[in-house]
């Protein structure tokens, strides 16, 4: 059966108008949050580490800890002051970082909490930082620790250690820097 359709006309613009109309009554999608730049806030930092030592070739390792330990060291009860990785049997071990017993825990045997933990690196990267700090006056330091995608990630770099006048000159430009921003704020207000 044929049915005669030339009495209805196609009118573009009157389509036009009603498809916009009817869009505006819909809600838009909701649009998907962007991705948050992540920023590594340290759990734990060793300043002085800047003080006694030129710092160069910083990495990233990853470190072997029990579970209580983790959980300790969300808590901010982790000490890299005095800490320091040495190299041997091809493997880097950190010493002397201290981390508190978790606050939460029972009846479960303590542990030392500076006992010596196993570092993750590359084989690569142990040969390179094993080449380096055999030199004389180089260490390898942490530097900071920091969670990363839930696991815990300790920065190391060679230090270079520094003269007593070194340590002065550092001092002397810190203090100086400190003036001098000091007064541009000064400035600033007037």
């Amino acid at each position: 059966m044929l049915v005669d359709r030339s009495d209805l006309e196609y009118d573009s613009l009157t389509h036009m108008k009603t498809m916009k109309r009817n869009n505006l009554n819909k809600e838009k999608p909701a649009e998907l949050p962007q991705k948050k730049r992540r920023t590594f806030e340290p759990v734990a930092e060793n300043r002085k580490a800047a003080f006694n030592y030129f710092l160069s070739d910083k990495r990233e390792a990853g470190l072997c800890l029990l579970g209580h330990e983790v959980k300790s060291i969300r808590e901010h009860r982790v000490n890299l002051k005095d800490s320091y990785v040495r190299i041997f049997k091809n493997e880097a071990w950190l010493f002397n970082c201290h981390i508190s017993p978790y606050s939460h825990i029972q009846g479960y045997l303590e542990q030392d909490p500076t006992r010596m933990r196993k570092l993750l690196l590359n084989r690569r990267e142990i040969d390179d930082l094993m080449g380096k700090s055999s030199r004389k006056g180089f260490a390898i330091i942490p530097t900071r620790l920091y969670f990363k995608n839930g696991m815990v990630k300790v920065e190391i770099a060679l230090g270079e250690g520094k003269k007593q006048h070194d340590k002065r000159d550092s001092i002397k430009k810190r203090i100086h820097d400190r003036e001098t921003s000091a007064a541009i704020k000064k400035g600033m207000r007037k």
